[in-house]
């Protein structure tokens, strides 16, 4: 009953949020970051992950498997989604993650990820937020599609802290 009451409430004010206003989630919100991943960002995942596959380290190996060069690990990419929604809910408890890589990620490509939110329901003292996750190359080219599961601590979204890189 709260989460519709919160959700009612701010339905009914079409009005741009201030800063002063707290912005609360609703179903069809999307967040966004975008990032250009880097040399240094593949290796730094590599040594966390020991995922030292030569596709993201030979450009020659890339391409003789029909890659164009160096590919940035799926799951490094696949991580901007907890970071968007950890950013906005401090605190937040990622559930789960489906993924689906349709197109490879080169260093380089700038990459524009959104979470959309597309289910809301309260869970004991929480809220389990479904999100339909999505990564976009250079803005167009959808390169990695999913859905994410979390729980929040409130639909209360703190401002200014997904930081685009």
């Amino acid at each position: 009953m709260l989460a519709r009451r919160l959700l009612s409430s701010r339905l009914q004010s079409l009005r741009p949020f201030s800063s002063e206003t707290p912005r609360v989630l609703k179903p069809g919100d999307v967040l966004r970051q975008t990032r250009i991943f880097t040399d240094e960002d593949v290796l730094q995942y590599s040594k966390v992950s020991h995922d030292s596959n030569p596709l993201h380290f030979d450009s020659e190996a890339a391409r003789n498997v029909g890659f164009e060069g160096r590919l940035v690990h799926g799951m490094l990419v696949a991580s901007l989604f907890p970071h968007i929604i950890s950013s906005h809910f401090p605190g937040a408890v990622y559930v789960s993650q489906s993924l689906n890589f349709k197109f490879p990620v080169y260093i380089g490509d700038q990459i524009i990820s959104e979470v959309q939110t597309t289910n809301l329901r309260v869970n004991k003292n929480r809220y389990l937020a479904k999100f339909k996750t999505s990564c976009f190359k250079n803005g167009e080219l959808l390169v990695l599609e999913g859905e994410a599961l979390a729980l929040l601590q409130t639909l209360i979204m703190e401002e200014g802290h997904c930081k685009e890189q």
